[in-house]
């Protein structure tokens, strides 16, 4: 198959849009550790799951199911925005002067601006079917916040978000957004709940956690068992299986491209349903020998699970509420410097993504803020796409490679994950510009 160099922007028709969501468990050479029992320490069943989550989505938790099925309901608000564009960043490759095949998955078309209304839908589709009347969830930049606020408007559900106090504070358009579409939303660690207090009188000057910010939703969801249900924005698996309609359009796109595979792959890391989701259909195509694909994980410096952390059990959130899962974490009462990057800001990493990197199927790499912003700018200004905090890590490693590549021997093709757009995140734009950023 031959390169097209004419072809600037592959848009698959809506007929294309994914029917059914990819799970990785099902080709894995290793099954991944069980999920345990906060309590009992032994594997975690479905229905110890239903106490916070719908029937459904308790069991794509624990499925080894290779696709699921998605709903016709869910298919319909996807098709808003999905297909996703693959876009070739000509002008940017110009700009560094590489032999590099720089392409980008755009996911900053969705109505909240990022990939995170991929899983939102799906997860109040799921909630509502089992008559739930009420969402809470916690969330750091604001994307997942706004997600699930999108999703709840569009199935009458009410949603209560707890936002991490340094992105509440330095990023007041998320949660104007999350707002607008109806939620109510409070800083994290906050006054309302039991665990918000607790963390409050031990962390008196805390900018807060999403760790923090979980324990806080899940609170609010156990005490109200009859209307009430968490939902998560990352982490988990069938997170992760939501997301991996973006790796599935990637593949096609890039054959329009001409590309047999993509050599290399960058995505951002927090919890890790981003990088995950782009991915892991590359991996499974990978794993049966068709490509080989390098994927990189992109986490920040401040918060390096997978570059620094331990790969073992550890809970999710600060007040140890949810269930026990093997991950790189640094440590569930770990609170990161309050980085602009607030989707970023979180300690342990998707056990599902952790797992693959334990097997030396996805390797990670740690970005500095200020390299991850020159990254950005340098993003904005040749292809004219302000990325989010978040996505620009990737791009920052990206570019970095890219730059290594200078004669068509070293040519290749590679992948960013473009999470979501920056436009509700110039401020931290401009402390960048301003050279007050650390």
């Amino acid at each position: 198959m031959s390169i097209d160099d004419t072809l600037t922007k592959a848009i698959l028709p809506e007929s294309e849009l994914p029917t059914a969501w990819y799970n990785i468990a099902a080709d894995l050479p290793e099954p991944m550790p069980p999920h345990l029992h906060p309590g009992t320490k032994e594997p975690i069943t479905v229905e110890d799951l239903t106490a916070i989550f719908p029937p459904a989505l308790a069991e794509q938790e624990l499925s080894t199911q290779r696709y699921i099925d998605i709903p016709d309901e869910v298919r319909a608000i996807y098709a808003i925005w999905r297909p996703t564009p693959l876009i070739r960043a000509r002008r940017l490759e110009r700009e560094l002067g590489t032999s590099a095949r720089i392409y980008y998955k755009y996911e900053g078309v969705s109505p909240i601006g990022s990939h995170k209304a991929n899983s939102s839908v799906a997860q109040a589709y799921f909630n509502h079917e089992a008559g739930v009347k009420r969402l809470t969830t916690e969330t750091g930049a604001g994307q997942w916040g706004s997600a699930l606020a999108f999703a709840c408007a569009a199935f009458g559900m009410s949603c209560e978000v707890w936002q991490v106090r340094a992105s509440y504070d330095s990023k007041p358009y998320r949660r104007m957004l999350m707002e607008t579409f109806g939620a109510t939303v409070h800083a994290s660690p906050s006054e309302l709940t039991q665990a918000g207090k607790a963390m409050r009188e031990q962390f008196p000057d805390t900018t807060g956690s999403l760790g923090m910010a979980v324990s806080e939703a899940i609170e609010a969801a156990v005490t109200d068992p009859a209307n009430a249900r968490y939902s998560l924005g990352s982490v988990l698996n069938h997170v992760v299986l939501h997301q991996s309609v973006i790796g599935e359009e990637t593949l096609k796109q890039l054959a329009m491209f001409g590309e047999d595979q993509a050599d290399l792959v960058f995505g951002c890391a927090g919890g890790g349903s981003n990088v995950a989701g782009l991915s892991f259909p590359m991996l499974r195509e990978n794993l049966a020998g068709r490509t080989t694909t390098t994927i990189y994980a992109v986490e920040p410096s401040a918060c390096p699970s997978i570059t620094q952390g331990r790969y073992e059990y550890d809970h999710g959130d600060v007040a140890g509420m949810t269930p026990l899962m093997k991950m790189y974490t640094l440590g569930q009462e770990f609170v990161p410097p309050p980085v602009h990057a607030g989707g970023l800001r979180y300690h342990g990493m998707s056990p599902m993504l952790s797992h693959t990197v334990n097997l030396g199927l996805v390797k990670g790499l740690a970005v500095e803020q200020t390299q991850a912003f020159e990254a950005g700018v340098l993003f904005a200004r040749a292809e004219g796409l302000v990325p989010a905090p978040e996505s620009s890590h990737a791009v920052a490693a990206a570019v970095a490679e890219a730059r290594t590549r200078t004669s068509e021997a070293d040519a290749c093709s590679i992948v960013i994950g473009m999470s979501g757009h920056g436009q509700l995140d110039l401020p931290a734009y401009q402390e960048y510009l301003s050279g007050a950023m650390v």
